[in-house]
């Protein structure tokens, strides 16, 4: 990737580095009870409770919604104590909730999977900590780059998808809690000697107290990036979470079908996993490709491109219920997009909001994340309504329809007022 080559001896490559491991661990755990929550639903039912389809949506956006409301918290953290001491306070209770899912075992009951979701919820709100910590290492020019790296963090979620049901079929689910406390641990560690502060020389914190967060929220451009990222990230994480109900319930047979022919697996469940993330992973790996291309053609056209192809891909979901292989490409290239336009949209923010990233980071993530429990809840309703998702891709397409005529309403006022003295393309 040709803007990797522009960071040589910029910044601190250390602290770029955990900044990614940081969030890919956090998001991995964040995330975990998606790939989990057909295992987790059985175990439960054999104790006795019977998950609701209400119940389990909750279980599924729990991490999502505390992760969104945290990530405000943590960016008074970032502002206030530094992001490195806000990092070390978050993931101890994150390692804290994983070893307590843990030893609970079998014993475990929904109420006690709803505190370790909400414990999750920290890990969720470490993009709040891990793009700003980055960020203030490096100037305007390189944040659609440097952030696209530490955001492609969220690649964890794949990681996810991957090996948790193929480790809960071997040993267990609440063994993937134990594996994921101990991988968590190792990073912990890691990040403690080698992440940094950005010096005052290159940045310089500037500590908020309440009332500046108000003073942000009357700021217009702050909505704006907030709808943007509530439909590219709120898409992407929520998409993410309800992948394997969602495939699980649509194409079911036809992954049981291909495993028995392909794999020589009968595990459909394990199945899924794979097709997940195939999907997710699209996003995941193509965020730094999307800041990339927003540092070279500006935020603002690349949103244009990234939300368009989204839109039609999510429409035609929506429309038709496609044979299996062509709803995975579908899937694939709508996570692609989402991806894509999360790294163009965190492209536009630094240039726009440098002095308060902290604040900002968790003001915008925290609508991603309002975003992703909407994308859950929608599309769990359109299937108990209709027995279908077909009004959710609806749904989901109208709204990414209001985000590409909100970029033509502002495009020009950016360009020409706040653009126009950045040093980035706009």
């Amino acid at each position: 990737m040709a803007g990797l080559k522009a960071l040589k001896g910029q910044g601190h490559a250390p602290t770029l580095f955990m900044a990614f491991m940081y969030f890919d661990m956090s998001f991995m755990v964040w995330t975990m009870l998606g790939p989990l929550a057909t295992e987790i639903s059985e175990a439960l039912a054999v104790a006795g409770h019977i998950m609701t389809a209400g119940e389990k949506a909750t279980l599924l956006s729990l991490p999502i919604l505390s992760g969104a409301i945290l990530r405000i918290l943590l960016g008074f953290g970032v502002d206030k104590f530094g992001a490195k001491m806000t990092a070390l306070m978050a993931q101890a209770i994150v390692i804290t909730s994983l070893f307590a899912a843990y030893f609970m075992g079998d014993s475990i009951t929904y109420t006690a999977l709803l505190f370790v979701a909400l414990g999750l919820g920290f890990a969720g709100a470490s993009f709040a900590v891990a793009l700003p910590q980055a960020g203030q290492w490096y100037p305007p020019k390189l944040q659609g780059i440097v952030l696209g790296i530490a955001g492609a963090g969220n690649i964890g979620v794949v990681i996810d998808y991957l090996f948790a049901p193929k480790i809960a079929e071997k040993w267990g689910w609440d063994a993937v809690f134990l594996v994921g406390a101990i991988m968590a641990s190792i990073v912990f560690v890691a990040y403690m000697f080698l992440a940094k502060d950005a010096p005052e020389s290159v940045y310089k914190a500037r500590p908020k107290k309440l009332k500046d967060y108000g003073k942000l929220l009357k700021d217009k451009d702050t909505w704006w990036f907030s709808l943007f990222y509530a439909i590219s990230f709120g898409g992407f994480v929520g998409l993410a979470g309800y992948m394997k109900v969602y495939l699980m319930n649509t194409y079911a047979v036809d992954m049981e079908a291909f495993g028995l022919d392909v794999l020589d697996e009968s595990n459909v469940k394990v199945i899924a996993g794979y097709f997940g993330a195939l999907c997710i992973f699209a996003g995941a790996i193509l965020r730094p490709g999307g800041g990339e291309l927003a540092d070279k053609i500006g935020g603002v056209k690349a949103l244009y491109i990234f939300f368009g192809a989204a839109f039609a891909l999510i429409a035609i979901n929506a429309i038709v219920t496609l044979p299996f292989f062509a709803a995975i490409a579908t899937l694939f290239l709508i996570m692609a997009c989402l991806g894509m336009a999360n790294g163009a949209v965190f492209q536009l923010v630094p240039q726009r909001f440098g002095k308060d990233m902290g604040i900002m980071t968790g003001i915008v993530g925290a609508a991603g994340g309002f975003g992703g429990t909407a994308v859950i809840q929608v599309l769990g309703w359109s299937k108990g309504e209709f027995g279908t998702y077909a009004a959710g891709f609806a749904i989901f397409s109208v709204v990414v329809i209001i985000a590409l005529v909100g970029i033509s309403f502002v495009k020009t006022r950016w360009r020409t007022t706040w653009g126009a003295n950045t040093g980035g393309m706009i």
